[in-house]
């Protein structure tokens, strides 16, 4: 089932490259895409009550779409183009085992935890 549910982010990847394809994107986009959201992580320097806050809400796919439909909504391309990428960095997150963070602490996720154990 882990496959199944791997290829399918993978899919969700893919339309989001289409969509910086389709909408003209520089090439520099596509780095965005790989790494611009984990600026987040940031948020982790406040504790992992704040870190988690903060990485969710870059990596929410709910809140990619949201952002998408508004910049359709409002013709506005830089909020189209933003949703894209959160929403094709958090597939890409998740098809790694990165999910979204729990407060316990940056390996703690709802899809289980990450990392080595000791």
């Amino acid at each position: 089932m882990k496959n199944i549910i791997k290829l399918e982010e993978l899919g969700m990847l893919a339309l989001a490259v289409y969509g910086l394809y389709f909408f003209g994107q520089p090439w520099w986009m596509y780095i965005l895409l790989l790494f611009g959201p984990d600026v987040s992580m940031l948020g982790y320097l406040g504790g992992n009550k704040i870190g988690a806050l903060a990485y969710n809400i870059f990596h929410h796919k709910g809140i990619a779409v949201v952002i998408f439909l508004l910049g359709s909504w409002f013709s506005n391309q830089a909020l189209v183009i933003a949703g894209i990428v959160l929403f094709g960095h958090s597939s890409l997150d998740r098809m790694l085992g990165y999910g979204l963070k729990l407060p316990e602490g940056f390996g703690f996720t709802h899809l289980g935890k990450i990392g080595k154990e000791k």
